[in-house]
């Protein structure tokens, strides 16, 4: 169990707020759960659980407190702190094996000693005094290295996402509500690659494409699986629940409040 003094606090650069991990992080969980999904695999994180959510990825959460509480630890392992390192500490880059969002990380007494390391550098609530920062942040990528020496292949490429099967990926996140630039990018094209590949593929516009996708899952979601459109709107890519209602009335011919569940 970790310090009780010790409080949610971030290294590094901010994290996006999009659902595309734009950089690598490391976090550890505190207090409270999370539960995360990358479209294909589902990842429940508990107190005291660790990871590494990988940068070019697309992850969703939700936090759950515990007694109206939720704390964590994230440093955030971006480029240029990683090209400083790599120009530091030369070792083997290999290939990654895996291209999970997030890689598990096994807890133990190193790694425990490092977190509470962290305590006596913050001033005030969450924040850590900058001169600090870097120095910690390259602690934790040696310690994490010197366990899984595998890493390196993971943190030190730098390279853009190569061209993958466009139907699988798209088949896979549909359900992700971040703009087509994103997707493109992720898949490997231009923004017009990925349209003139997409028409190519699914015979249809990523926008209309994407919304009917979503409306299919949302009818089975709800006509099988008795769920209720305000707990699967967010999930699946829609913005507010006035909106997904709208469309889903617009595709089906009423509303989902008045489909019938099984």
């Amino acid at each position: 169990m970790m310090h009780s003094l010790l409080q949610s606090c971030h290294l590094g650069p901010g994290i996006s707020p999009e659902q595309v991990i734009q950089e690598h992080f490391f976090m550890y969980l505190l207090k409270g759960s999370m539960k995360n999904y990358n479209g294909d695999k589902h990842y429940h994180l508990k107190a005291g659980d660790c990871c590494i959510a990988r940068k070019n990825h697309l992850l969703r959460y939700n936090k759950q407190q515990e007694d109206g509480d939720f704390k964590k630890i994230v440093i955030v392992l971006d480029e240029a702190f990683l090209k400083r390192f790599l120009a530091k500490h030369p070792i083997e880059i290999g290939i990654a094996e895996q291209d999970d969002s997030i890689l598990s990380v096994e807890n133990n007494e190193v790694l425990n000693s490092f977190i509470l390391s962290l305590e006596p550098y913050y001033k005030g609530e969450a924040q850590i005094e900058e001169a600090f920062s870097d120095l910690k942040r390259e602690e934790l990528l040696l310690i994490l290295l010197q366990k899984d020496p595998a890493l390196a292949a993971v943190f030190f490429n730098f390279g853009a996402p190569q061209k993958i099967d466009l139907k699988a990926f798209m088949s896979r996140n549909f359900r992700f509500n971040v703009s087509l630039a994103h997707f493109a990018f992720l898949t490997g094209r231009s923004l017009s690659a990925f349209k003139r590949d997409f028409q190519q593929t699914f015979n249809d516009t990523p926008g209309h494409w994407l919304t009917k996708k979503r409306l299919e899952e949302a009818h089975f979601l709800i006509h099988q699986q008795n769920q209720k459109p305000k707990d699967i709107y967010l999930d699946l890519g829609f913005e507010d629940l006035s909106h997904f209602s709208f469309a889903f009335k617009k595709q089906f011919g009423h509303s989902p409040s008045e489909l019938p569940a099984t």
